[in-house]
């Protein structure tokens, strides 16, 4: 499908926004500002149209490149490596965790299959408890939250669930399992189903077709295709910003720019922001910059049913549990939240287990497929620490992410509830996406095989798409690497606004709780830079 609808993207280009890199020419060898922003995900896009429109200077950077409705043809193929990190298969140290992050103008925003949850109250708990951070609370974030929600049109879903998500529904019902409806982000949707390779609507209230455009119109720059390099650090605080032009593959081309600003907000991502942090040797005297990192690893499983499923048709995630979060304290067991991910053939295929012709098999029945996922719940335990953002030789970023044995005993339980569930929904048979599983056709079958898989790393499949921490928010500096502001504790004129603040998981899809937290750190900043009041759009 080529979008046949108007592009706000290709509009705004031709009013004149003010827009460099790649295609869009040459990126100034020197620029000067009042913001430097790295990154157009969630973050940097709710940064970029608080200032921008309150009059402060803005520049943003941004590593992807910037593709719109019109490109968006619904391929996997097209998406894939145009708009995500690693052509979406960016990988831990030890090959474990398959990691979907975006590379793209509006970040994963872009990319993500909009389901908006607020800070569970737990979490917000227990960063004030061990984290010092006494502000965030339900009730001081519930004027933020409710700024973004109606900025971002996020609401409940009105239309009933696609089959995928209301199997979760009905085999929930039938075992007492209390589920619930997922908010989304979107205005006028189509209910396509291809959210994960970018709207052709416009319909997804992305970065992309909201903030982005808001803060051009307002006279920010952006630059595309440009990574941002290093921080230059004389003292204690940021002198300018080093970047390089990168081809779409993201190879260097060698062409700098150097941008000084008044103040530098890194939003580029809670493995790209550490990264840069130690590529320009920032100072870390409680070396806590790139540790605990968080992924909610997540399991799945794959369900057989007699009638066609067709996961890949409808709003991708409508339906959730929180069931096994609640029965769980939030320091035990590690719980997890249960939804149900669409199913395309490419990230289908590469997930399963299996090759040849067994995995022909399971391809074939690919119509009649259903699949739950289950988001583990880390960062709360102290067999749950994350893992750590290093550098590579060339100063690209790697996350280390062992999973441990208290992870991976989360994972059988998950498979376990995940394939009751399926069952109870009337499953004609079910895979836990497992290297030695097997399809199983009665629920007591798939339980005996469960209880006996060997929890390893590489044997369990384990995919993310929520990267969280590297740069915790805290009250002190001992503990985290920004204080409760989102300034960096060691350089005054940098802040952090993304994921990698949270100092644990959310326990739910963090987009909401990115664009919540950061609007309030976004008007901090815009007060103490002495630019006139404003909200979003």
């Amino acid at each position: 499908m080529v979008s046949r609808f108007p592009d706000p993207i290709r509009l705004g280009l031709a009013r004149g926004w003010n827009v460099h890199g790649g295609p869009h020419g040459p990126v100034p060898e020197r620029l000067s500002c009042d913001v430097a922003i790295v990154g157009s995900g969630a973050g940097g896009g709710i940064t970029a149209e608080l200032l921008a429109r309150a009059g402060l200077s803005v520049v943003i950077v941004e590593e992807g490149p910037l593709r719109s409705s019109s490109d968006f043809r619904q391929l996997e193929s097209e998406s894939y490596p145009a708009l995500y990190q690693e052509s979406a298969a960016r990988k831990t140290a030890d090959k474990a965790i398959t990691i979907l992050q975006g590379r793209c103008v509006g970040g994963s925003t872009t990319v993500n299959w909009t389901s908006s949850f607020r800070t569970p109250t737990p979490t917000l708990a227990y960063w004030r408890e061990h984290f010092g951070l006494d502000g965030m609370d339900p009730d001081a974030l519930a004027p933020w939250f409710e700024q973004v929600e109606r900025r971002l049109g996020i609401d409940a879903w009105l239309m009933p669930p696609n089959e995928n998500n209301d199997l979760l529904r009905r085999g929930a019902d039938k075992l007492g399992i209390r589920t619930g409806e997922i908010r989304r982000n979107v205005r006028g949707c189509w209910n396509l189903g291809s959210c994960g390779m970018g709207c052709p609507t416009n319909a997804k209230q992305s970065m992309l077709v909201t903030t982005i455009p808001a803060a051009l119109d307002a006279g920010a720059r952006l630059l595309v295709q440009t990574r941002a390099q290093r921080l230059l650090l004389p003292a204690d605080r940021v002198e300018a910003l080093e970047c390089v032009a990168v081809g779409p593959d993201g190879s260097a081309s060698g062409v700098a720019t150097r941008i000084t600003a008044r103040h530098y907000v890194l939003a580029g991502g809670a493995i790209n922001t550490p990264a840069l942090l130690l590529r320009s040797g920032a100072p870390d005297p409680h070396r806590r910059t790139g540790l605990r990192t968080f992924l909610h690893p997540v399991v799945i499983s794959a369900a057989v049913f007699d009638d066609p499923v067709e996961g890949w048709k409808g709003a991708p995630q409508t339906i959730y549990s929180d069931h096994f979060l609640e029965t769980q304290p939030l320091d035990g067991p590690i719980g997890y939240k249960l939804e149900a991910p669409p199913l395309h053939p490419i990230i289908f295929s590469t997930t399963l287990p299996g090759f040849g012709r067994a995995q022909a098999d399971l391809l074939s029945r690919f119509p009649n497929t259903q699949a739950l996922l289950a988001l583990l719940r880390d960062g709360f335990h102290a067999e749950s620490p994350g893992g750590q953002v290093r550098l590579r030789e060339d100063g690209s970023p790697l996350l280390d992410y062992p999973l441990s044995p208290f992870v991976l005993e989360g994972a059988r339980r998950a498979l376990l509830s995940m394939a009751e569930i399926q069952f109870a929904a009337g499953a004609r048979s079910v895979l836990p996406v497992h290297e030695l599983a097997q399809s199983c056709s009665t629920w007591a079958q798939a339980r005996a095989m469960i209880d006996t898989l060997p929890m390893q790393p590489l044997l369990t499949r384990v995919v993310s798409a929520h990267v969280m921490g590297g740069c915790g928010m805290a009250g002190d500096t001992q503990r985290g690497v920004v204080g409760p502001d989102g300034v960096h504790w060691q350089l005054a004129n940098l802040s952090v606004h993304d994921g990698s603040l949270f100092p644990t998981s959310i326990g739910a899809n963090p987009q909401l709780s990115i664009y919540g937290i950061v609007n309030r750190l976004a008007a901090g900043l815009r007060q103490r830079l002495g630019a006139p009041a404003t909200a979003l759009a």
